[in-house]
């Protein structure tokens, strides 16, 4: 390790600004002070029960005391990682290196159109073009992101969206990361943006047929996207409400059809699913309902000649396919098309002419079924790996014989094929170019079965070099996140192969919480069950030191947001297991934010975690919430990341999370707090920043298991 030399030991007291600073040693001979956040006793008490926060005032998130304070988190990771700035540096030209910079998507067509987005070297983000009904055609730029996010230090363009007469582009912007959008219109003829700016928006406009009219939705004080707005270009900013979703716990949205014959306003939430439709050549018109929301009852809807096909999970948990007249959308006339398995969640369609395309999952797999409209003969689209992920991809024409689907997997690239239904050819359009000598030969990729405390098989998918001998001293990185039904898919990531060539063994736990084993999956992880994805992840840890791919001085864990109240809550439980930790934007202080319905994303949460203002919710709740939880024992190191402008988890959660583990812990592990000041959930939004952040990531990891190279 590099000693970090200063000049003199300064020790700050800034009584006024709310926190002291506490020495931890770094190095043989230098003190770098670790701040320590001003306790301020704050009394919380609901069902007779008291909780003291000690670090409430953390989320005043104006409060100059709170900016310092960050700050001085952020000086303090800074410091303690100077000694590998220079490390940093080359394993973020590393991660660089193996990018090709130059680099264009495969083109699709539509409405007379070839779209496709490329990069430029050196440039951070995309630039969008098109080419009228030939390749050959001259090429028409019509965003090109680099020059609009200049001067912000952060810039989202999102929700890109051409109208029907191929003249008007409309888009969101954001430049602050709070996923707030303000919509914006470009006259592709011309080059001229319109005056015409929305804000607090989603991002996303859906054009009527007129060209004239767009549909859109707008977010409350707490971020959910509450009304759908209607906008005519030209009248000057005045909008007309269409809907206005009052129920706090769903959150309201609106599309177009792939027949473009239908607009549709969707209101979801956890459980429950409610469309309302209007034909897109009618935008005054007055949308009606399909189906109205019933509790429990999921569905979702997609168009096709005179029929709607719906999903649903109605008497079926892994979900059917069904169809009903597009005249008669009541579930009473819906009729079955695909019945309900057990072992099989349907996952989603993709309808054509000729063919329908079912996107199902299976032991922990997705995979792609073929299905024939006119001989009803089907088959299986054949990946011929062991673990995979696959998905169907855009496909807006339905003439076409020709499925477009993506594939990748632990030890493959990313890849765009086209395939032919009729004939089975499978043609390459596209994969990843990985450069630095990348070769999928070197690695291997398993699929691997851990058992939970109740007995339960738990998928893992690890992949390393060929040449590691697998000895219990290979490091290794476990990450998971086990919530909302998301399946962690085992998919190619060129920034993993920085850990995998230093001899790390790379593993997804595939926990409950998520949906990568049915329906089921995801009920046995949510509300009452949720210890059983932390108890899982858990599990995976000490097979995966059983069988010799690691050791708990070699362990690692990593999850973001969902995924990083799985981090906190298995270090409450066996910190033995990791030697460090990393969590991302981490959802720690679950009972707090589930109490304050202002929050983002509270609300509509309730059938995910439960809603404390039940009692029995509450001491479920109560029992591993991350922060409530932490103790007076030793955790593995810690590096935490968050945004200051995060939507999603508020900055104040991981703040106050390590504020009380360096206060509580009895250990002298290094635990750092990394706070982006101009980003949010996401991270940073050019594709090299973010390579700045993983490079940060690897560096604490490399750092804590004596790597410097």
């Amino acid at each position: 390790m590099k000693t970090i030399h200063l000049k003199s030991t300064i020790i700050f007291i800034l009584m006024s600004i709310g926190f002291l600073f506490s020495a931890c040693q770094l190095g043989n001979d230098a003190k770098i002070q670790a701040p320590v956040a001003k306790i301020i006793p704050h009394e919380m008490t609901i069902h007779g029960h008291a909780r003291i926060d000690n670090y409430y005032w953390l989320n005043q998130r104006e409060d100059s005391a709170v900016i310092q304070y960050l700050t001085a988190e952020n000086e303090y990771t800074n410091a303690m990682l100077k000694h590998t700035e220079v490390f940093q540096e080359k394993l973020y030209n590393e991660l660089i290196g193996r990018v090709k910079q130059d680099d264009n998507s495969v083109p699709y067509f539509k409405n007379n159109y070839w779209y496709y987005t490329r990069f430029e070297e050196g440039k951070e983000y995309p630039i969008y073009c098109r080419k009228f009904k030939s390749l050959d055609s001259a090429e028409q730029i019509m965003l090109d992101v680099n020059k609009l996010a200049e001067g912000f230090a952060y810039y989202s363009a999102a929700g890109l969206s051409v109208s029907d007469d191929n003249k008007l582009l409309s888009f969101g912007e954001d430049t602050v990361s709070r996923r707030q959008y303000t919509l914006r219109f470009l006259n592709l003829e011309t080059g001229q943006y319109l005056p015409d700016q929305i804000g607090n928006t989603t991002g996303n406009a859906v054009w009527a047929a007129d060209n004239k009219t767009v549909f859109f939705s707008t977010k409350d004080e707490s971020l959910r996207s509450d009304k759908i707005i209607k906008y005519r270009l030209g009248d000057q900013g005045k909008t007309i409400e269409v809907f206005n979703e009052t129920d706090p716990t769903f959150s309201t949205f609106i599309y177009r059809t792939k027949t473009d014959k239908y607009l549709v306003i969707g209101s979801s939430s956890t459980l429950s699913n409610e469309y309302r439709i209007l034909e897109a050549n009618k935008p005054d018109g007055v949308f009606r309902m399909f189906q109205k929301r019933e509790p429990n009852l999921e569905y979702s809807i997609d168009h096709f000649g005179d029929k709607f096909y719906v999903l649903t999970n109605l008497e079926a948990k892994n979900f059917r396919l069904m169809e009903t007249p597009e005249t008669k959308t009541e579930r009473l006339n819906w009729k079955e098309v695909i019945a309900h398995r057990e072992k099989v969640m349907l996952l989603g369609i993709e309808l054509f002419n000729d063919f329908m395309v079912i996107e199902e999952q299976e032991n922990g797999l997705t995979n792609i079924r073929i299905i024939n409209n006119k001989t009803k003969e089907e088959h299986y689209i054949d990946f011929g790996e062991e673990t995979y992920t696959a998905s169907i991809d855009y496909n807006p024409d339905f003439a076409t014989k020709l499925l477009r689907f993506g594939y990748s997997s632990l030890t493959t690239p990313s890849s765009t094929f086209d395939y032919d239904m009729e004939s089975r050819a499978k043609n390459l359009m596209k994969q990843q170019e990985v450069l630095g000598g990348f070769s999928p030969e070197n690695y291997e990729a398993k699929r691997l079965w851990a058992t939970a405390k109740d007995g339960t098989k738990i998928p893992i998918s690890l992949v390393y070099r060929k040449d590691i001998n697998p000895n219990g001293n290979n490091p290794l990185l476990l990450y998971g996140y086990g919530s909302y039904g998301y399946s962690m898919e085992p998919y190619f990531s060129s920034t993993r192969l920085t850990l995998l060539d230093r001899g790390f063994v790379y593993a997804i736990a595939h926990i409950r919480g998520g949906q990568e084993m049915g329906r089921y999956w995801y009920e046995e992880g949510k509300m009452f069950n949720k210890m059983n994805t932390f108890t899982d992840f858990n599990a995976c840890a000490e097979f995966l030191i059983a069988e010799k791919f690691t050791s708990p001085e070699h362990l690692f864990a990593m999850g973001g947001s969902a995924g990083g109240l799985l981090m906190g809550a298995i270090i409450n439980l066996q910190p033995e297991l990791y030697k460090g930790v990393i969590a991302a934007v981490p959802f720690v202080d679950v009972v707090t934010t589930m109490l304050d319905e202002s929050i983002p994303l509270t609300t509509g949460e309730f059938d995910e975690w439960g809603n404390p203002k039940n009692k029995e919710s509450y001491d479920y709740m109560l029992s591993y919430s991350p922060y409530d939880q932490v103790e007076a024992k030793n955790y593995p190191a810690l590096l935490v990341t968050t945004g200051l402008h995060d939507s999603q988890v508020q900055y104040w959660e991981p703040a106050k999370w390590v504020a009380k583990l360096r206060a509580t812990k009895t250990d002298k592990n290094l635990l750092l707090l990394k706070t982006n000041m101009d980003f949010g959930h996401g991270g940073a939004s050019g594709r090299f920043e973010r390579l700045k952040e993983i490079a940060l990531e690897d560096a604490f990891i490399f750092d804590l298991m004596g790597i410097k190279e």
